[in-house]
This record gives C-alpha cells, sequence and structure tokens, in this order.
C-alpha cells in the first residue's frame, strides 16, 4: 500500500454556543481536513484546528507545513514501513504538531486498514467505550448555570469549567454551578493558564475550604512554569492537571520526574498524533502518573482518533473528548458514535472514518 497522494480540505461547523475560555471566543469548528490516498484505492482521514493561540499553529501554518514538507515526506513510501514513516514524519519539520498530528493519525488509519483491524485494537483494546465530560464556558454565572443545568438534563454527569479570566469572580461562578446541579456532579475546572503560582493556591484552597468538591484544577499557571506547577501541586487542596505544558513525551517525563502534577493531559494535537501519545501514556505507566485524553475545538474525524487512544490504554482514566457535541451537526461519516456523555469506538479496519458529507468540504486543490 503506497502513498499516492495528499490532499487537503476546509471545514466549518457551527457550535451550539460560543466557547469561551481565559484564552479565546470561537463560535465555530475551523479545520483542515487531510486526506492520505494510496495505489490500493484506501484512503486515510485526519483533522487539525488552527489553535494559535495554544499551539501557535494557524490554518496557513497547517497547509504550508503539510504541502512543503510533509507531504514531501511521506509521497512514494509504503503505508506498511510504519515506524519509519512516523519517524520520518517527526523529523522532516520542528513543532508543527498539529500538522504532524493530522497526518499521523490518517496514517494510523491507513495501517489499521492494511492490517484490516482498529486502531484501538492495534493499540492495546483495553475497552470499547468511553463517558466524556462536557465543557461549561465562561460567562456570567447565571448563564454558566444554565448551561450547566442543561448539560445535566442532557446526561452529563461531569462538567469541566472554564476559569482564570477573571480570579475573585471564579468562586462565585462555581459556588452557583455548585449549588445548581446535583450533589454527585463531578466538577473539574480549566485555568487555562490564568493564574500566578500564588494566586492559584489561594484560590483553590478557597474553593474547596467554600465545599466546591472539585476533583481536579487543569493549567492553574502558565504553560513553560514548571517550578510554578510544582508550586502549586505541593500545596492546593485541589490536585493538578498539567494541559500546555506538555507538548512532547519529554515534556510529559520530565513533569512527572518532577513530581509537578498530579495528572497528564493527552492531546493530539500538542504532542503531534498517536505515535507520541502513546510514549507519554507508556512513560505515565512506569510512573504510576493517570492520564486524561482531551482535544481542542475539533470535528469528529481528530477526536475520533483520540477516542481510539482512550479505548486502548488503562492509563487513560479520564476523558474530555466533547468537540463533537458542542458542535450543532455533524458532517463527518463514520467513526465512533458520539451519543451525549457516551462515547462508542467503531470497529471498522483503521479510524472507520468513511469521509464527509457532500458539500460539507473545501478542497484546496
Amino acid at each position: 500500500m503506497k502513498i499516492t497522494e495528499v490532499r487537503l480540505g476546509l471545514i466549518s461547523v457551527p457550535l451550539r454556543v460560543p466557547f469561551k475560555t481565559a484564552l479565546r471566543s470561537v463560535s465555530s469548528v475551523e479545520d483542515v481536513i487531510v486526506e492520505i490516498h494510496t495505489d490500493t484505492g484506501a484512503v486515510g482521514y485526519g483533522e487539525a484546528p488552527p489553535t494559535g493561540v495554544i499551539t501557535g499553529d494557524t490554518t496557513g501554518a497547517i497547509i504550508g507545513a503539510i504541502r512543503d514538507h510533509i507531504a514531501k515526506t511521506i509521497i512514494g513510501r509504503d503505508v506498511d514501513d510504519f515506524e519509519d514513516l512516523m519517524i520520518a514524519l517527526n523529523a522532516c519539520i520542528q513543532k508543527n504538531t498539529s500538522a504532524k498530528a493530522a497526518v499521523d493519525m490518517a496514517l494510523w488509519d491507513l495501517y489499521g486498514q492494511l492490517y484490516k483491524i482498529p486502531v484501538y485494537k492495534l493499540m492495546g483494546g483495553a475497552k470499547k467505550s468511553i463517558v466524556t465530560d462536557i465543557t461549561i464556558s465562561v460567562n456570567d454565572p447565571e448563564e454558566m448555570v444554565r448551561d450547566a443545568l442543561n448539560a445535566i438534563d442532557r446526561g452529563y454527569d461531569c462538567l469541566k469549567v472554564k476559569v482564570g479570566k477573571e480570579p475573585e469572580k471564579d468562586i462565585a461562578r462555581l459556588s452557583a454551578i455548585r449549588g445548581a446541579v446535583p450533589k454527585e456532579t463531578c466538577i473539574r475546572i480549566d485555568a487555562n493558564q490564568g493564574w500566578t503560582p500564588k494566586e492559584a493556591v489561594r484560590i483553590l484552597n478557597g474553593m474547596q475550604e467554600k465545599g466546591l468538591d472539585l476533583e481536579f484544577v487543569e493549567q492553574p499557571v502558565k504553560a513553560h512554569d514548571f517550578e510554578g506547577l510544582k508550586y502549586v501541586t505541593e500545596r492546593s487542596y485541589v490536585p493538578v492537571l498539567a494541559d500546555e505544558s506538555v507538548f512532547s513525551p519529554q515534556d510529559a517525563l520530565t513533569i512527572m520526574q518532577m513530581g509537578a502534577a498530579d495528572l497528564v493531559n493527552i492531546k493530539l494535537m500538542k504532542c503531534g498524533g498517536l505515535y507520541n501519545a502513546l510514549k507519554i501514556a507508556s512513560a505515565a505507566e512506569v510512573y504510576g502518573v493517570e492520564c486524561m485524553i482531551g482535544c481542542m475545538l475539533e470535528a469528529k474525524i481528530s477526536v475520533n482518533a483520540a477516542v481510539h487512544l482512550a479505548c486502548a490504554k488503562q492509563i487513560i482514566t479520564r476523558v474530555d473528548l466533547d468537540g463533537p457535541v458542542l458542535c450543532s451537526e455533524d458532517p463527518i461519516l463514520g467513526g465512533a458514535v458520539f451519543n451525549e456523555k457516551d462515547i462508542t469506538v467503531s470497529n471498522e479496519p483503521g479510524l472507520g472514518i468513511k469521509g464527509i458529507e457532500p458539500g460539507k468540504i473545501k478542497y484546496l486543490d
């Protein structure tokens, strides 16, 4: 199975409600789609969101990295030479993790199709279904309560609440949500690098003292501040999850060796795809650090790849793959079934993606 062509396109999928964090506000998913074609007729699918505020990858950068570097590296090569392909993909250009992730998942898709096996079974096949949380964007407390109750009505029992924009208002927001939802509801918070280390400790301990019963806090400090992350982890009543601090297996290993976080978040767009994500999971297994699998604002192709990883590895104990259910429509054919919080992986060969609805993709060639 030789690679003959790399084709790129764009999709635009409206969100149900605007997505607001401490870093940005977004009203639709605008992603680059990758199709890798082969001489057998098999097609592998990948996807990358331009999340410049986090990854530094814009739409133009993703397209340029694939066209000018990655495509030239992989065209003409055999999918069966998988390890060599992965090494070449990661070496052909520095950084550009979103572009690499999109191509990486398309290659895994083809590799699974070649051997007629789902990717999650190639990786370990621990389980066939997972349960995700759902994100509650930063807004006024009343609106956040409405969004939280709507999520509960839809069957969600775990909420990931965005905080960090206005530290003094965050306690009020969370108190309002905690008081409105059932007592057993799991609440985790994501500060998106919004606090200083000392500020984070003060706020987090104040939240727990008020009985907010938070499961963990995601990335309370700046991504590069490993020492600050460690400071918070050692002093906070709330467990700490490293997210934007983890862009590579090396980052994950450093954080685990330092004891800088209680948990690690794996995102394909940060680490460059499934190949590197597996390395993070393996390090986590060695150090006994549980992982969450997360996503950016992405449509189903790339989130579907993350579902396969989550279903493959027991060390991934928490799931934040709500991208597709935040969208108002799903133009992607095949792949995992997203039934609100319940996600069931496809047993089709590869990643199980069949294509994109006609008229929903704008090809760039």
